[in-house]
């Protein structure tokens, strides 16, 4: 099996380098089975940290529902159109980055839509980076969804890609500033805003339906493009604004005023600011917090050979919730959210007989404007809505 941090730039892949600084007649899709690649994810907590540097450097239509796929438990693709006829091709969902681009995997087909404009685009990430042409083409999200004269890099060279494709960015359009050359300072529409101007959807919504996989190749999400689909989740969403604070308020980036791990310790002491960000498996905490949260149970530790927070096996049963405070409501993970379930080890990469975790450090301490990473694993168990519109963040029990 390849090394751990291979696995962990693949989940890490889609975070960007920014080089300046109920729903009548929604849409939905699943995300789409891969072809499982041969991949240990014991490198996993580098790649999301990596990830985290980088990201620290830096309307006629009606909703439309299409599925997700979770991939290796640790990243979850989508089934996107190219060209006419289009080709299909598996894409990492990311809201840490906002240039689309294939070619990883299944090569680019151009047809009569595929427009070359001349320019290069280069994306560098967390983990991995591409490089290519820009082309403008049709791009199919879901059967009657077409958007035209969409940018898509067509990647010629690249890393740490491997059993997908490509990516989806649904970040901020500031988030593709720099990627093109010799038009650096131009901003591309991603497909997010292409949708709105061409009338496929009125509202600059995405709405995000993760869940725990039960298999390593596991359609169990939804992406709804234009809004949000009220079937999947219950209660009222809780919103709360994109921060003011840098770099997080570059991405869709939230304040959480207060987290603690059960009643007695507190994890997050004041309001900070961090992201949520889909291309991100791990919760990641800044390392003073992180190390609230690992001495408050009794016989935690870093493992070196992954990275990951190891659990003692008599204080699985003690483990309390860990409390996020956002917008003015409480989002618990119980244990089994901030576990990786054994069953997985394997998957992962990692010992069999070992408890693992899915909180882990961010690789720097707080007070940098980028203090956590609320990644895939916190999405599995809380709906997420990214809206543009709006310029904020919503969150909802599932």
């Amino acid at each position: 099996m390849q090394s751990f941090s291979k696995l962990l730039r693949a989940v890490l892949l889609a975070t960007v380098t920014v080089t300046s600084v109920s729903a009548s007649s929604f849409f939905r899709m699943p995300l789409t089975k891969l072809t499982p690649p041969s991949l240990s994810l014991a490198g996993l907590p580098d790649a999301d940290r990596a990830r985290a540097a980088v990201l620290k450097g830096f309307a006629s239509g009606g909703p439309t529902t299409v599925p997700a796929s979770n991939l290796a438990y640790v990243q979850y693709t989508t089934s996107v159109g190219v060209g006419s006829p289009p080709t299909y091709y598996n894409l990492v969902v990311d809201t840490g980055s906002s240039n689309t681009f294939v070619g990883t995997g299944t090569p680019y087909v151009r047809t009569s839509t595929s427009i070359f404009t001349g320019e290069d685009v280069n994306v560098t990430y967390g983990s991995g980076y591409f490089s290519g042409l820009e082309y403008l083409d049709q791009v199919t999200l879901a059967p009657g969804f077409a958007i035209t004269n969409q940018s898509i890099g067509d990647a010629l060279s690249y890393a740490d890609f491997e059993g997908v494709d490509g990516i989806v960015g649904v970040g901020p359009v500031i988030l593709t500033e720099g990627t093109l050359s010799p038009s650096t300072n131009e901003l591309i529409p991603t497909v997010m805003n292409n949708a709105l101007s061409q009338g496929l959807i009125t509202e600059e919504i995405l709405g995000v339906s993760f869940a725990p996989a039960t298999s390593y190749n596991d359609t169990n999400g939804a992406l709804t493009y234009g809004g949000i689909d009220s079937s999947l989740y219950i209660g009222e969403i809780t919103y709360t604004p994109v921060t003011a604070t840098y770099p997080a308020g570059y991405y869709w980036g939230i304040n959480v005023t207060h987290a603690t791990y059960g009643s007695a310790t507190t994890v997050i002491p004041t309001s900070t600011a961090g992201i949520v960000d889909t291309g991100t498996t791990l919760i990641l905490l800044a390392d003073n917090f992180f190390e609230s949260y690992l001495r408050a149970i009794p016989g935690a530790k870093i493992d070196e050979s992954t990275g990951l927070m190891t659990v003692p096996e008599n204080s699985v049963s003690e483990i309390q919730p860990l409390n996020f405070t956002i917008g003015g409501t409480v989002f618990s993970l119980d244990a089994a959210a901030q576990l990786i379930p054994t069953d997985q080890n394997t998957a992962w990469g990692l010992s069999a007989n070992k408890q693992y975790g899915v909180v882990s450090y961010l690789g720097t301490n707080s007070g940098e404007g980028l203090d956590f990473i609320i990644g895939q694993k916190f999405m599995e168990k809380y709906y997420a809505v990214f809206d543009t519109d709006s310029n904020r963040v919503g969150l909802a029990y599932t």
